[in-house]
């Protein structure tokens, strides 16, 4: 199925069709992990519902050449494997080259690279990606061109000062063309987020910065449509999604480890039965 064009239909339509594709992705990431014997599972598994509401509806053209496109920035790099499960399963991605994911002369490595078509810019050290996405916006306002732009961040990432020094300068110059998103998954690499570094309430910080800043169920995409969609209101928007490490696999959700580990083959049979099952479960 080629989604190019967004998911279309009536709002409930278009939130069942967004649930297919959810769990379309988290097969083909639990397949690619196993396949290249890589982490990152559980960041990706935990940024899978919103990649699939920006890709399978809400971003215009992205992954064209087109100048006048949505632009994407995954400031959270290592969740890769869940930004080429969105392009693949939306039809922006042939099939051999998804199963390349790791490979050997392959484009498809554990954080992007702009070798790739759909990928404008190269993360992966955290603390960057918003400030490119800023250059992004601004460049599309100074060209007058309509393309949007949207970046999805860690909630650990917020933790560096560049982050905050982007946000200043978003809010100055009024960005009304960016939108922000934070998969606020509560973990890290060494641990709980808000015992490394707590930057509760997150929403609050973002509006004291000048941001439109609403809060969202990451997993479900009712709330991460209202919010995506709402109407601007001269500022630039920050999405604070409440997500799960891992979610989809149960014994992956909300343990650290699985920030960096990867699957033995009975994890990956038990891993891929759960998805398989949630995906029965929902055709019956």
């Amino acid at each position: 199925m080629n989604m190019h064009s967004p998911i279309s239909g009536t709002n409930s339509q278009r939130i069942a069709r967004l649930e297919h594709l959810s769990r379309q992705m988290r097969r083909g990431i639990l397949d690619r992990a196993f396949a290249a014997g890589v982490g990152h599972i559980g960041s990706a598994l935990s940024v899978a519902d919103i990649l699939a509401v920006l890709w399978g509806i809400v971003m215009r053209d992205a992954g064209t050449t087109n100048p006048q496109r949505d632009r994407f920035v995954l400031c959270k790099g290592h969740a890769a494997l869940g930004l080429y499960a969105a392009m693949h399963h939306t039809g922006r991605m042939d099939k051999k080259t998804f199963e390349s994911y790791c490979m050997e002369d392959t484009h498809l490595g554990v954080h992007p690279e702009p070798t790739l078509e759909g990928v404008d810019v190269g993360t992966g050290s955290l603390g960057q990606g918003l400030s490119v996405a800023c250059g992004l916006a601004y460049g599309l306002r100074l060209d007058r061109l309509p393309g949007r732009v949207f970046a999805l961040l860690s909630d650990a990432e917020c933790n560096e000062g560049q982050v905050w020094e982007a946000a200043q300068f978003a809010a100055h110059h009024k960005l009304n063309n960016l939108t922000a998103l934070v998969d606020a998954n509560g973990t890290q690499a060494l641990g709980r987020t808000e015992e490394i570094l707590d930057l509760s309430p997150m929403a609050k910080r973002w509006e004291a910065f000048g941001w439109h800043a609403l809060e969202a169920d990451g997993h479900d995409h009712a709330s991460l449509l209202e919010a995506v969609e709402a109407p601007r209101d001269g500022r630039p928007r920050m999405i604070i999604a409440k997500t799960v490490i891992g979610k989809g696999v149960s014994y992956m959700e909300d343990r650290v480890a699985w920030h960096y580990k990867s699957m033995s083959p009975d994890e990956f049979a038990l891993g891929k039965a759960e998805v398989d099952s949630d995906m029965q479960e929902a055709a019956a």
